[in-house]
């Protein structure tokens, strides 16, 4: 009969199996290694014995006691059918993947239930759902999963419910500008201005020209002055006094009204053109000075991400520092440059307050920044909606229409300094 081998995982049910004489296991001339307590396993042959060259020599170990032991039988018995595996799962309980979308409807229809029942509207209806799956969904996973999963899931909900209530605004301004915007464009409302016009008919051609004159102007004037500003605080100010006087003022110019800028234009001009002077550079002095410090701190954190390795290399070589400056500083920082730039003029060319200042309005086309009034979208919008002139519905669809092509050009300006940033931005391949 040939040896029994014994498994590692596994191990007998019952010790009675033990052999009772340790010496018959040694009468089959092989040493034997306990399973368990007192347990002999065969551990290869006798090599003391004269048969240690023989063939029995090139033999596999066998594992287990002598065939003719009083353990014998009991070892063959546990090798048959007395092992027993165990098996642990790592894996926790865990809520279906559709547990969510479940605990979704159940809060809508209770919701609903509720807002029927007592006559409420649509906000109470969303504000009572959402609570309930707020509620629901982290109960639920308290008591199949665990603590950690509650609380993962009750915090995942806060975030999404605060994403979808910034959404609201923005969702309900859009859909409320498109839908009475649109059906005011018209070939003719690109086209013609408002010379002459009452009631139906006219466009915003004038504005478009004031809004581009007075924006480009004011960027013509932000954009260098903010540059060199940001430049010397990085690059020749940094820890100096001077460069923490200007910070104070550069953070004091980014939180002052619009109002103000309109009313520091038209002071500074009615002192050398007489009061009650309104003229298109005024209104680009006027956002220049708002659009200023949005250029400084965006310039000054695009130069400080450039690593101070590539200056200290290019003064390695001798490049005076001014050198440096234009021909590694601005060419690595140019694609956060161009970026906030074009978000500055975005932010500014929305302005109303100061236009309405020191710009004035005016229903003829002037293209002439330095002499008579200019009109520009948000003051178009602002007096079509105010003063529509009878009808009225004429002048509210003329309103809506100049701020949706506000908007759009807003939007064009944010596209394009995002495909500037990606043009300028270093190129990193190889």
């Amino acid at each position: 009969m040939s040896p029994i081998r014994i498994r590692t995982k596994e191990r007998p049910v019952s010790t009675d199996d033990r052999p009772q004489d340790p010496s018959a296991s040694s009468a089959s001339g092989r040493a034997t290694v306990g399973t368990g307590p007192g347990q002999p396993v065969a551990a290869g042959p006798d090599t003391t014995g004269p048969d240690t060259t023989g063939p029995d020599a090139t033999e596999p170990a066998a594992v287990g006691p002598a065939p003719g032991g009083p353990g014998g039988s009991g070892g063959r018995r546990a090798a048959r059918g007395s092992a027993v595996r165990g098996e642990v799962s790592l894996r926790a309980p865990k809520l279906p993947r559709w547990a969510p979308l479940l605990t979704a409807l159940v809060a809508t229809a209770a919701g609903a239930l509720l807002a029927l029942t007592l006559g409420w509207g649509l906000i109470a209806f969303a504000v009572v759902s959402a609570a309930v799956y707020a509620v629901a969904l982290p109960a639920w996973a308290l008591v199949v999963e665990n603590r950690r999963s509650a609380v993962d899931r009750l915090i995942t909900t806060l975030v999404w419910s605060a994403f979808a209530i910034a959404l609201v605004p923005l969702v309900s301004l859009t859909w409320t500008v498109v839908s009475k915007g649109a059906p005011a464009f018209s070939a003719e409302f690109f086209t013609y201005s408002m010379r002459n016009v009452v009631g139906e008919g006219g466009g915003i051609y004038h504005a478009i020209v004031g809004t581009l004159l007075i924006t480009g102007m004011a960027a013509v004037l932000s954009i260098p002055i903010g540059l060199m500003t940001a430049i010397y605080l990085v690059e020749y100010g940094a820890g100096r006094r001077p460069a923490r006087v200007i910070n104070f003022l550069v953070d004091v110019m980014t939180g002052i009204p619009s109002i103000v800028a309109g009313l520091f234009a038209f002071a500074l001009f009615s002192i050398f053109f007489g009061p009650g002077v309104r003229m298109g550079f005024g209104g680009s002095v006027a956002l220049s000075v708002l659009m200023i410090p949005v250029v400084v701190r965006s310039c000054e954190e695009m130069l400080k991400l450039v690593p101070n390795e590539l200056r200290e290399a290019s003064y390695a070589l001798g490049v005076p520092q001014w050198r440096t400056i234009v021909k590694v500083v601005l060419p690595t920082a140019m694609a956060g440059i161009v970026t906030g730039v074009m978000l500055a003029i975005a932010r500014v060319a929305g302005e109303t307050a100061p236009l309405l200042v020191i710009a004035g309005s005016t229903d003829s086309v002037n293209m002439n920044l330095f002499a008579e009034r200019m009109m520009t979208l948000p003051v178009f919008a602002y007096y079509s909606y105010m003063q529509p002139g009878v009808p009225p519905q004429f002048g509210v669809e003329r309103a809506w229409g100049a701020a949706l092509a506000l908007i759009l050009i807003v939007m064009s300006l944010n596209l394009l300094g995002r495909l500037l940033g990606r043009l300028f931005a270093p190129k990193t391949g190889r």
